[in-house]
């Protein structure tokens, strides 16, 4: 199956810089709608959806393949090839930062920069190390999950789009629960459970991360770990609160990234 057709990739633009935009766990492409219609006058934006999640095939999905992020990580590899090799700068949010990560170390050369909106490469507390959560609120979450994946997006939802932000709650609880069950706890298992800050440590790509201010599964203090870890990236925190800045605040997400693309790419906010 080709990878255009497996991961449901949609083009917009005239062309110029290509701009691939890597949606979060429980989303689809859709979430990143609002921030990537902004850049469409000036690049070639491309959306797509990790097997299992969206449009994308289910067929295509293999256990152990997807067993971790690796798997997927592959798959953006295999969708960037199929658009022509890049180099893209690739705009990942939440477990896509890290998927992103995993990609542009395997293939440096297809990645002008990365744009990383609330990252964190180990979501549980280490010695030295602030994750946000201990090993035992993680697995209550999972277990929480495995028994009512309605009830675990109802739980999960004001954290991933704020208190405030009831429309983005719904779409995402909305979005979650449209996942085959047993591929959403794969997928929640591989990003909750797994440490990639050795790979973040690694990265030599020039990276932009965007963090909301107020947000519970990648607090502060992981992003100053990852700005700390990653040489060439540099930060910025909205006044956002929740993890999905890209659809509770868009139009301050896409200045953000706009702000600090190479000026010779020629794109803007609109």
């Amino acid at each position: 199956m080709s990878p255009l057709v497996r991961n449901n990739v949609t083009v917009q633009g005239p062309g110029g810089p290509v701009m691939l935009f890597s949606h979060g766990f429980g989303c689809d492409q859709t979430m990143w709608r609002a921030v990537a219609k902004r850049f469409e006058p000036d690049a070639t934006v491309v959306l797509f959806d990790h097997v299992g999640a969206g449009h994308a095939s289910e067929a295509a999905y293999e256990p152990a393949r997807y067993a971790g992020l690796e798997g997927y990580a592959h798959d953006v590899v295999e969708v960037i090839e199929a658009l022509g090799g890049g180099p893209v700068i690739f705009v990942g949010h939440s477990v896509s930062a890290t998927i992103g990560v995993l990609a542009a170390l395997s293939r440096p050369e297809l990645f002008q920069a990365l744009v990383l909106v609330c990252a964190s490469p180990c979501y549980i507390d280490d010695v030295d190390y602030s994750g946000g959560f201990l090993e035992q609120d993680i697995q209550e979450l999972l277990d929480l999950m495995d028994k009512n994946t309605a009830d675990w997006a109802a739980h999960m939802a004001p954290h991933v789009a704020g208190a405030e932000a009831l429309d983005v709650q719904e779409d995402w609880q909305a979005s979650v629960c449209r996942i085959n069950p047993q591929i959403a706890k794969t997928f929640a298992r591989a990003t909750f459970l797994s440490d990639h800050r050795a790979d973040y440590a690694r990265l030599r790509t020039p990276t932009l991360l965007i963090d909301s201010r107020d947000d519970v599964l990648a607090p502060e203090a992981v992003g100053a770990w990852i700005q700390d870890a990653v040489p060439h990236s540099r930060r910025i925190v909205l006044p956002t609160e929740g993890h999905s800045p890209h659809m509770t605040a868009p139009g301050l997400t896409a200045e953000a990234i706009a702000r600090v693309l190479d000026s010779g790419a020629g794109l803007h906010a609109k």
